[in-house]
C-alpha cells in the first residue's frame, strides 16, 4: 500500500507559474513554519514561482520523550555524534516522499531544473540527500542550519545529474541545537564533492534572520530567474 501524500502548504505563483521552491521545516513544526518569511524574500512577481511547504508526518520523537509532532524521522539521541543517533530508515523514507511531490512539479509542467530544495534543520538534512541523489537536474538546494545525516549513503547514489548544483548554506553561530560545527562538516563533505557552495554565517542561534532572508530571495532569483516569454 502506498503512503499517504504529505500535507502541504502551497502559496501560488503571481502570474504564470514557471517555478518552485519546496522548503521544508524543522523538527516539531509544519508546512506553516516558512510561508510568512516569502515576503522578505524579495523575488520579482514575475519570476512565477510557487511556494511548496510539506509537513511531515507525526511521530514519536524520541530526544522528545516520545511525544508525537511532525518530524522527517526519530532522533534518538541529543548528541549530534553518537552512533544511530538518526533513524536513517525514516530519513529515507521522508526523502522518497519529498521526491514524489518534486515528480508531482515536474507532472504540473514544470522542468525539474526550475525546481528548488531547501530545508531547515531536520529538513535540510532530508533536502540534502534528496538534491545529491535526485536522478534530474535541480535548480539549486537552500540547506539551513543543518547537517548530512548519512554520507556514505550519499556517496554510494550520488546523481551525476546534480553534480554542478548551487548551494547556500546558511548557519548560525550561536545555534546550541545545531553546532556550527556541524554545518561546517556538511560544508566540507560538499566541497570534497566539488559542489559550488556559498557559505554564510550569522549571529544567530537556531533560526533564521532577516539578512538571511534577503540572501535566500537573492539565491532563488538568480537560480530561477524569468523564463522568455513569461
Amino acid at each position: 500500500m502506498s503512503e499517504t501524500p504529505l500535507a502541504t502548504v502551497v502559496l501560488a505563483a503571481p502570474g504564470r507559474h514557471t517555478a518552485t521552491v519546496i522548503w521544508l521545516h524543522g523538527l516539531g513544526a509544519d508546512g506553516h513554519d516558512f510561508v510568512p518569511a516569502v515576503p522578505y524574500l524579495g523575488i520579482p512577481e514575475e519570476h512565477g514561482i510557487r511556494f511548496v511547504f510539506p509537513t511531515a508526518e507525526a511521530i514519536p520523537v524520541t530526544i522528545n520523550a516520545g511525544m508525537v509532532m511532525p518530524a522527517w524521522y526519530d532522533i534518538r539521541d541529543m548528541n549530534l555524534e553518537a552512533e544511530n543517533r538518526n533513524d536513517e530508515a525514516g530519513l529515507l523514507r521522508s526523502v522518497e516522499r519529498v521526491r514524489r511531490l518534486v515528480a508531482d512539479e515536474v507532472a504540473s509542467g514544470v522542468p525539474p531544473e526550475r525546481i528548488v530544495l531547501a530545508g531547515f534543520s531536520q529538513g535540510g538534512a532530508v533536502a540534502i540527500e534528496l538534491a545529491l541523489t535526485h536522478t534530474e537536474a535541480l535548480a539549486g538546494l537552500v540547506a539551513l542550519s543543518t547537517y548530512v545525516v548519512a554520507p556514505e549513503r550519499i556517496l554510494a547514489n550520488l546523481s551525476a545529474a546534480n553534480r554542478t548544483l548551487p548551494v547556500l548554506q546558511c548557519h548560525g553561530t550561536y545555534d546550541p541545537m545545531v553546532p556550527m560545527s556541524s554545518g561546517e562538516r556538511a560544508r566540507a563533505f560538499l566541497e570534497d564533492l566539488d559542489y559550488d557552495v556559498t557559505w554564510h554565517e550569522y549571529p544567530i542561534q537556531h533560526e533564521v534572520s532577516g539578512p538571511e532572508l534577503e540572501l535566500i530571495g537573492r539565491f532563488l532569483t538568480t537560480s530561477l530567474g524569468m523564463v522568455a516569454g513569461s
